[in-house]
């Protein structure tokens, strides 16, 4: 490319990438970071060992998830266009003429949908690229018009194929007149007028081309309404398919990754803080969630040394019997160590600091009593979330993602919420706490461990006491101490009956049966809160399965460029390392960059500001060092003439 002239235009030289294969090992990696340890690869291994049973557990959700809603879009295929088939005319599912079934489905899958797209019209998938996906069709060039498609389903429909599979002949059988199904996967992408004139043309031939339409929605069904006019959305039958919302979704991956003992990796609440914002505030992506979820666990495994401990429990107290000096020198390094040493005896304290096989056995110890904490936490956790989720206003949360959050955070005993949550706790119904009790014994019950087999048996109890509770007597009870005058029927001394009978019970504070079972229950609830709800970080070596570093999740997953672009605007200094740069907190410096000063002015009071006061402040700023340059002149003659 001749390049003589440089006013003549711009020359780009597109440069021959190609793939770079990555001669070092992933594993070796961990060899290089700032805690180099003799067992990086083990560490690495137990961290795809870990991922992998995560990444199937989540796979196996998902398809568990999508099951139910891919078979009430088959079934509603199925059914659809009945009228073709000819022994399914009394089945009652007749559509009128021109009325085209329409399925709308809820959510934002786009693999999923192609996927059916090439189940059902035996089409060939071509996937280019995560972001962008496209669905190609091999086909002969036709006249394009409806004419001709009707000549062709009709040609199809009628025509035996003696190389088809035998599958796909009994599938078709089944089908004597099989609709044509397309699927608009982004149905808010598509052009409005070109949209509903393909609709009003296909119904007016929908009897001898029959069609149904699957929408892909990723807001709300009143999306239809809006694009297509009332004259259009009635030539459809609509019936809606909607899959878990987005934070039931995130509920039900929480529950399944983090609040299981299954999994020994944890994440402390300033991690899962950042997460959970992530996804509600910015993407709603549960894909994008379970990888944070995923780089969560690789940054544990690479910074803490003591992560090779974060694996089963059998398979950790073996590793324990090989641990290195350096290593021993690690766990005694753990500020949760130090704080349970420190609460020792002095001999024990002597031991634990100086004897490595003493330190082994007793870590071994601990990991152990780490394992029952886990699993007495969540199942107590588990049953406070039955009895605050249905309370008002929600004081602990409605999910339990959002109590788990506060249980992760500080003692929730000593919250104000939970105080609230309590109060209204006394004030069940009887119905009510029943259920609530039914469900927390079904909790305890359902586990295979014996930790808290004594739980279990007294929730029975308490639910045994509320079934022999007799209501008959309770009223004869209460009948019994009201007052004679509430006899008298007329109104006055009536209303002067009941202040009194209040005023008594309200001074003699004598309670029902039923209130001094419910107190109980309610004192129980807060002993197994107060005792099992402790914060991790009241644990001894918790460090080894939780990944605490908020810091340096937030910094992989924060828009990168938009936070070095502010930090170059905002702080010059950083990237030119000038000396002159350098500034307090807060001051503008007149000798930065023009682009630094409008951007640091900008962000004084960027809602307020007008063009006019940006431009005055700009110029005192620059003007100022000006000023400065002028007076030092003059002091230097003046100091001359002196």
């Amino acid at each position: 490319m001749a390049t003589s002239s440089v006013s003549k235009g711009c020359f780009v030289f597109k440069p021959n990438f190609k793939k770079r294969k990555i001669s070092v090992p992933i594993e070796d990696y961990f060899n290089k970071g700032r805690n180099e340890s003799e067992d990086s690869k083990l560490r690495f291994e137990t961290y795809q060992l870990i991922w992998q049973q995560m990444k199937s557990e989540t796979e196996q959700l998902q398809e568990e998830l999508n099951k139910n809603l891919f078979d009430n879009l088959i079934e509603f295929l199925q059914k659809s266009h009945s009228g073709f088939q000819k022994k399914s005319r009394d089945l009652g599912c007749q559509v009128k003429l021109r009325e085209i079934p329409t399925a709308a489905l809820i959510l934002d899958m786009k693999h999923f949908l192609q996927k059916l797209f090439s189940q059902l019209m035996d089409c060939c998938v071509d996937v280019k690229s995560k972001e962008e996906k496209s669905v190609q069709v091999t086909q002969k060039k036709t006249h394009c018009s409806m004419d001709s498609l009707c000549s062709w389903y009709m040609t199809v429909t009628q025509k035996t194929d003696p190389k088809m599979p035998s599958k796909k002949r009994t599938t078709t059988s089944q089908w004597q007149s099989p609709p044509v199904v397309l699927i608009l996967k982004d149905m808010e992408s598509f052009t409005t007028k070109v949209l509903q004139d393909f609709i009003i043309i296909s119904s007016q031939h929908l009897h001898e081309f029959p069609l149904i339409l699957i929408f892909g929605i990723a807001t709300s069904p009143i999306i239809i309404h809006r694009l297509l006019s009332h004259a259009v959305s009635s030539l459809l039958c609509i019936e809606l398919f909607q899959s878990l919302s987005c934070k039931e979704h995130l509920t039900t991956v929480l529950d399944k990754l983090l609040l299981t003992t299954q999994f020994p990796f944890k994440i402390s609440e300033k991690v899962l803080q950042v997460l959970t914002n992530i996804f509600l505030y910015h993407d709603f992506s549960i894909q994008n969630f379970i990888k944070g979820l995923q780089l969560s666990l690789l940054e544990h495994f690479y910074s803490q040394p003591l992560s090779v401990l974060c694996c089963n429990l059998p398979e950790a107290k073996r590793r324990i019997n090989f641990l290195s000096d350096n290593q021993c020198e690690n766990i005694r390094r753990l500020p949760s160590f130090r704080r349970y040493v420190e609460k020792q005896a002095s001999e024990k304290q002597v031991a634990l600091l100086t004897n490595e096989r003493f330190l082994k056995e007793e870590t071994q110890s601990l990991l152990e009593n780490l394992h029952v904490y886990h699993t007495n936490y969540f199942l107590v956790l588990r049953c406070l979330h039955k009895f605050t989720s249905s309370l008002p206003k929600y004081p602990l949360g409605r999910q339990i993602r959002e109590l788990y959050c506060i249980c992760l955070e500080k003692n929730i005993w000593d919250s104000e919420e939970y105080a609230s949550a309590l109060q209204l706790l006394r004030m069940l119904a009887k119905d009510e706490l029943t259920t609530i009790l039914q469900n927390c014994f079904n909790i305890f019950k359902s586990s295979s461990e014996k930790h808290l087999g004594s739980t279990a048996k007294r929730i029975e109890e308490f639910l045994a006491q509320f079934q022999s509770l007799d209501d008959a007597k309770e009223e004869e009870d209460a009948s019994g101490s009201q007052p004679k005058g509430l006899q008298k029927t007329d109104l006055y001394h009536l209303q002067k009956s009941l202040l009194e009978m209040k005023e008594l019970r309200r001074t003699s504070k004598k309670q029902t049966k039923f209130e001094v079972l419910r107190e109980k229950v309610v004192n129980f609830i807060d002993y197994l809160v107060r005792e099992y709800l402790l914060p991790p970080e009241t644990q001894p070596v918790h460090e080894v399965v939780y990944f605490s570093a908020a810091h340096a999740l937030r910094e992989h997953l924060n828009a990168a460029p938009r936070i070095a672009l502010h930090t170059a605007l905002n702080n010059p200094y950083y990237y030119l390392q000038n000396e002159a740069l350098k500034s307090e907190e807060g001051c503008i410096p007149n000798i930065a960059p023009d682009i630094c000063i409008a951007y640091k002015l900008h962000l004084e009071c960027s809602r307020l500001i007008n063009l006019v006061d940006w431009s005055e402040a700009f110029a005192t700023v620059v003007t100022a060092a000006e000023k400065m340059d002028a007076n030092s002149a003059v002091s230097e003659e003046m100091n001359e003439i002196i």
